[in-house]
């Protein structure tokens, strides 16, 4: 058994758009455990987890911009990070109309 390979973010090219119940938040405070306080563009803070696909492959910091997927109940307050944006992917979404943070 040896290390896992960290994939960097030039391999993750495909870039997620918010869907119908997908709100985009910026990165508060990060609790440990996987946890993060996200504020999210609707005007909930949520605490978010990163999803297991996500942990290990991207890295996430106070003042990204993620993509957050609220639960099916408490969705006002809990919720799944589902993406990390890049700088060069917040711009787009800043130009597109988006994001309006």
């Amino acid at each position: 058994m040896g290390k896992r390979k960290v994939k960097s973010e030039e391999e993750l090219k495909d870039m997620i758009l918010p869907e119908t119940t997908d709100v985009l938040g910026i990165a508060e405070k990060m609790l440990g455990f996987d946890r993060i306080l996200v504020k999210c563009q609707d005007g909930h803070e949520r605490l978010c987890r990163i999803r297991g696909k996500m942990k290990r492959r991207a890295w996430i910091r106070i003042g990204d911009v993620v993509l957050v997927s609220p639960w099916d109940f408490q969705s006002d307050k809990r919720g799944d990070i589902l993406w990390r944006y890049k700088r060069n992917q917040v711009e787009w979404l800043r130009r597109k109309g988006y994001l309006k943070i």
